[in-house]
C-alpha cells in the first residue's frame, strides 16, 4: 500500500476531514484503484501519529460517501464501479488546489500569466512523456 496522506494540525482543518479530502482526492486522480486497499485504522493512525479514532471517523465519512467500503475481517478498500465523486465534486477538489497554487504563486511574486504559461509548459510534458 502506497498511500501518502500529510496532516497538517495548524491548517484549520479537522483532521478527520483533511483525511477524507485526500482520500477523495487520490481516489479522483486514479492514484488509488476501484477494489485498492487502503490502509488499516491503526496503521494510518501510526503513520500520522493520531488517535486511531479520528482515522475511524474519517473511514466512516468515506464509507457513507460510498467511496470505500469495509470488508470484514479483510480491510477497507476502494469501492467497486464507477467512481462516486461527481464532476462536481472533483472540480471543488481541484479548486482548492488552485487556489494554493495562486496563493503560492502571488507569495513568490509570479502573476497568472506566467501561472498559466507554466501549466501549460507542465501540461505538454507529463502528456509528452506519457505518450512515450
Amino acid at each position: 500500500m502506497t498511500v501518502r496522506i500529510h496532516i497538517t494540525a495548524n491548517d484549520g482543518v479537522p483532521i478527520y476531514l483533511q483525511i477524507v479530502n485526500q482520500v477523495k482526492h487520490l481516489v479522483a486522480s486514479g492514484r488509488l484503484s476501484a477494489g485498492e486497499e487502503i490502509p488499516p485504522i491503526r496503521a494510518l493512525a501510526e503513520q500520522l501519529v493520531i488517535n486511531p479514532n479520528t482515522v475511524a471517523r474519517a473511514y466512516l465519512e468515506l464509507e457513507r460517501a460510498g467511496i470505500v467500503t469495509k470488508r470484514h475481517g479483510s480491510g477497507t478498500y476502494v469501492s467497486e464501479g464507477p467512481s462516486p465523486l461527481s464532476r462536481r465534486e472533483k472540480v471543488k477538489l481541484l479548486t482548492g488546489r488552485v487556489d494554493a497554487l495562486l496563493v503560492e504563486a502571488g507569495h513568490l511574486g509570479i502573476d497568472l500569466p506566467r501561472v498559466v504559461e507554466l501549466l501549460g509548459d507542465r501540461y505538454q510534458t507529463i502528456h509528452n512523456d506519457s505518450n512515450q
